[in-house]
């Protein structure tokens, strides 16, 4: 059994990545013409800030140095966070979407749009509140894990923010 780069390299980097406190979501090499690209994805609960990418950036480019990993080739290091319409495929990936909208499809063909409201930390279920449509109240729902083929967060750019609304309310 053979294992590819991205293998080797997730072993290699995903302790280093876990001492700082991060998941490491993606490993990925891509060819850009002549020289070679090495994409790093981490994230967390807490998300990952600039500070702290940085630091992990250059812990991976020190291990990486010490081995060889990578080959003798030119390459460059690419650390980043999951985008905004990033792809749920995890259980935490789903706990750290809460609150967002996300475009569901299901195992049975069905397409839903609906917000998390919740993940249940022991029945790898979501409580989701589908949006109303036409002047309708919103309507809550239950979705199993096992039911949801794939699942990816909308961009949001109107959303009103549930802090906004309370201090209107309190200003009232």
């Amino acid at each position: 059994m053979s294992t590819t780069q991205s293998e080797r390299l997730r072993a290699l980097l995903e302790p280093l990545v876990g001492s700082q406190g991060l998941d490491l979501e993606e490993v990925a090499v891509d060819s850009v013409g002549r020289k070679r690209v090495l994409r790093v994805v981490v994230d967390s609960d807490d998300g990952a800030d600039l500070d702290r990418i940085a630091d992990v950036s250059r812990a991976l480019s020190a291990k990486l140095d010490e081995t060889d990993a990578m080959g003798d080739g030119e390459y460059t290091l690419e650390v980043g966070t999951p985008g905004a319409e990033r792809l749920l495929e995890e259980h935490r990936h789903y706990r750290r979407a809460v609150d967002r909208l996300v475009k569901f499809q299901l195992t049975d063909g069905a397409e839903l749009v609906a917000r998390i409201l919740a993940v249940d930390p022991d029945d790898d279920a979501l409580d989701v509140e589908v949006p109303g449509v036409k002047g309708r109240k919103p309507t809550a729902r239950r979705l199993a894990l096992a039911d949801i083929d794939k699942a990816r967060v909308q961009v949001e750019f109107n959303r009103k923010d549930k802090n906004d609304n309370d201090d209107k309310e309190e200003e009232a």
